[in-house]
């Protein structure tokens, strides 16, 4: 056997090794059955801004006895290191032209967030995008400055899902 079909069938072996080792990827889209009668729907992804600060964004939406709740971003800088605006709104933008408003507003269940978390009602946004983009997150900090984050495809993709999942059907 020469030299170069050694070479080629030891590759060959080794692309097919990593391929029957390698771990499937991971979908970072969960239910939650928080109690009776109440599911929610969950995509957390981590984020990072200029700054290169890492957050945590969510994507959730919540059924309470068959009536939904709404689907809400929750964005999560470190403590210490951001201070959201609570009073102003997130600007989501595309590469062109598009740009959205989503209302800081907190889910029924939540009373209070503390001054690093940030969230937002983004039915609209979800509603109106019509393929899995990537999104710039401009995040209003306290001071008059945003945190600018990027969302990649795949994280828009998960939003979209949950977006579209609909409550369970409840035991009668």
């Amino acid at each position: 056997m020469s030299i170069l079909r050694r070479i080629a069938l030891a590759l060959l072996l080794g692309c097919l090794l990593l391929l029957a080792l390698a771990q499937p990827a991971l979908a970072s889209v969960h239910t939650y059955h928080e109690q009776p009668g109440q599911t929610t729907y969950r995509s957390r992804q981590s984020l990072r801004d200029q700054r290169d600060l890492a957050w945590q964004a969510t994507v959730f939406k919540r059924y309470t006895g068959g009536v939904f709740q709404g689907t809400y971003l929750r964005l999560v800088g470190f403590p210490g290191q951001v201070t959201t605006d609570s009073a102003a709104d997130l600007t989501i933008e595309t590469g062109t032209t598009t740009q959205w408003q989503a209302a800081h507003q907190l889910d029924p269940q939540t009373q209070m967030l503390p001054e690093s978390v940030a969230q937002y009602s983004i039915d609209a946004v979800l509603a109106d995008l019509q393929q899995p983009i990537p999104l710039m997150l401009l995040v209003p900090l306290q001071g008059g400055g945003q945190a600018r984050l990027v969302a990649a495809p795949y994280v828009v993709k998960e939003w979209l899902q949950i977006y579209a999942m609909e409550a369970e059907s409840l035991p009668s």
